[in-house]
């Protein structure tokens, strides 16, 4: 019978919260990806919508913000900043005008031809296995934080 964890926090050091170990991993690959990122002239966040993009092309933007956990009003401003750098077009669809497809140009396409194969699985220090069974276990905890939440509104 699985157990749970303890919600006893008076003896709690920082380094045994879980939320501060993501947080400042997240901030450790901000970091390691910095780099590469300025390599490529982008963001974070701009850098994971053209991978997204480049995994199925000509998408609808909420179905694009979905993918990347953001909502319409934080994607908008990323995908014309990405539009004005040449990166990708916004056109409205032909099938529902209340619709926004996002492509990637030629140029975009370059961009991810440019990218690819620059990850920083080897930074990490784990093994492929490893690097697998964390990125399962972190999406599963995501997946799980995200219901919890939308159980409680």
């Amino acid at each position: 019978m699985a157990t749970k964890a303890s919600s006893k926090t008076t003896d709690s050091k920082l380094a045994d919260f879980l939320c501060f170990a993501v947080y400042s991993a997240n901030l450790a690959y901000g970091k390691a990806y910095r780099p590469i990122l300025d390599e490529l002239g982008l963001t974070y966040t701009q850098y994971i919508t053209l991978i997204c993009l480049s995994e199925q092309d000509h998408q609808i933007v909420s179905e694009l913000g979905a993918k990347l956990f953001l909502e319409s009003n934080t994607l908008t401003p990323i995908l014309k900043k990405l539009e004005a750098m040449g990166y990708l077009r916004r056109q409205r669809s032909t099938n529902d005008e209340r619709q926004v497809v996002v492509s990637l140009t030629e140029q975009g396409r370059q961009l991810r031809d440019q990218a690819r194969g620059r990850n920083l699985v080897a930074a990490t220090g784990l093994g492929q296995q490893d690097f697998k069974n964390l990125q399962k276990a972190v999406s599963q905890l995501r997946d799980a934080l995200i219901s919890s939440t939308q159980d409680s509104q």
